[in-house]
């Protein structure tokens, strides 16, 4: 990177502001106060036909003051961290909690549940990369894709990398802090026939640079996924088999987990209140967070609340085993938090895995999904429709591709139908799943 980030001092002078942070509200008369902080530093360039069209160089930062006067509650921010943004962030948020109604719920986490085992985590692998080099990275893998016969043009492709720390305190007098690097590449393009124009991408993302793929895969395998879409047809419409590519099943993890958090339960907004200890999924399968994994893009030893974060099991071999919670939703419900403010960290499945053409000669007929359109998921009542894209199956085998249909069914039906999993398991994102094949859904396609 052009600027130098020397995580270490930025990690040192947070931890110093959060803590000032702290103990100001508690001097001024806050009866308990946490703060969130942070700073990332990135770089990120795009390159389209050859030539490069942005380099963007990015340095973000952030304070976040939360105080408490009883049970009423008050938050301010700024982008600045120094002392006398701190002392106005903290005056404003003492401010408004004086003038906000009471919430029986409010208030940090016990501080029996603050973490206490503070590992590193292995989650940050900063890249010494200059803006040269991370040009020449993109344009070596677009150059790859557009070197594919049959290959128009190029939509471009991207290269980011950035490196950042975050720090949460309390006046428990919690303190935690880590530092963590993100990175990734990616590219898309455009093939033709006489039919039309097709478009279609591919992307390597990771913690570490070293396990990014190598830019000209990344190109060639993008030119392979659009040239695969020429030639596209409407499928039939009817009730069949469905099977959702690995990056689009982890869509379908990431929608369970919408209808099991804190938020849509205490406001009764999900098709799975009060459903603990039901059967939602078939007895093989169970999905289980894995927060302290080392290396995970989503790793942590303590959540938004400071809370310890451990291994939660949410599906037990097909039964709803546990909500997700943070220690305000968990209050709200008259439950415990499952350490979860924030969200869900590093889910993995626990399920027979089959292959691709398994999974395929099991459907027999149907459509094999790789492209998602629209937000048609309904979290309260669980009804879903979207548009899609991919190919058609007859006899177990792809035999052409497929667009412009739309697929509909209900989650909970979905859920109870999944009839298998793939081992072609996408590891790029927190959610670790192959491919997902439900046993049937409305395509409505010609």
């Amino acid at each position: 990177m052009t600027q130098a980030f020397d995580a270490a001092a930025q990690q040192t002078l947070l931890e110093s502001r959060s803590r000032q942070a702290v103990e100001l509200a508690r001097k001024l008369g806050a009866d308990a106060c946490e703060v969130g902080a942070s700073v990332d530093q990135g770089v990120g360039v795009s390159v389209r036909e050859g030539e490069v069209e942005t380099v963007e160089l990015s340095r973000d930062q952030g304070i976040a003051v939360t105080v408490y006067l009883g049970q009423r509650k008050g938050s301010a921010s700024s982008t600045d961290a120094g002392e006398a943004s701190i002392r106005a962030v903290v005056e404003k948020a003492i401010a408004i909690a004086r003038y906000t109604g009471e919430d029986p719920a409010a208030g940090l986490a016990d501080a029996a549940l603050m973490a206490t085992h503070l590992p590193d985590l292995n989650v940050h692998h900063p890249w010494a990369l200059t803006t040269e080099e991370a040009v020449d990275l993109a344009l070596a893998c677009e150059a790859a894709g557009r070197g594919k016969a049959g290959i128009k043009s190029s939509d471009g492709a991207s290269l980011s990398s950035g490196e950042g720390v975050r720090v949460y305190a309390n006046s428990h007098g919690f303190l935690g802090s880590q530092r963590g690097s993100r990175h990734s590449l990616s590219c898309m393009l455009i093939a033709e026939d006489d039919a039309g124009m097709q478009r279609d991408y591919d992307f390597t993302s990771a913690r570490n640079p070293r396990d990014l793929l190598a830019p000209e895969r990344v190109g060639e395998s993008a030119a392979e996924h659009t040239l695969r879409r020429l030639g596209a047809r409407r499928p039939a419409t009817g009730r069949m088999p469905v099977l959702f590519d690995p990056n689009l099943a982890g869509g379908l993890v990431g929608s369970l987990m919408s209808a099991i958090a804190g938020g849509a339960l205490f406001r009764q907004a999900t098709f799975l209140c009060d459903r603990l200890g039901d059967a939602i999924f078939p007895e093989w399968f169970s999905l289980q967070e894995k927060p302290m994994e080392t290396g995970a893009m989503a790793s942590s030893p303590f959540d938004n609340d400071g809370v310890q974060t451990r291994d939660n099991l949410f599906i037990d071999k097909g039964r709803l085993a546990s909500y997700m919670l943070s220690a305000y939703s968990a209050r709200r419900l008259g439950m415990q938090t499952t350490a979860n403010a924030g969200g869900a960290r590093n889910l993995r499945i626990t399920a027979p895995l089959a292959s691709r053409d398994e999974l395929l000669a099991r459907m027999d007929r149907g459509v094999l999904v790789t492209e998602l359109m629209g937000q048609g998921v309904n979290g309260v009542t669980g009804d879903y429709s979207r548009g899609a894209a991919g190919f058609w199956v007859e006899n177990g085998r792809i035999q052409y591709p497929v667009e412009e249909f739309t697929i509909a069914g209900n989650l909970e039906t979905m859920f109870r139908g999944l009839a298998g999993v793939g081992s072609d398991i996408d590891t790029r994102g927190s959610i670790h799943t192959g491919s997902w094949l439900v046993d049937e859904m409305t395509v409505a396609g010609a």
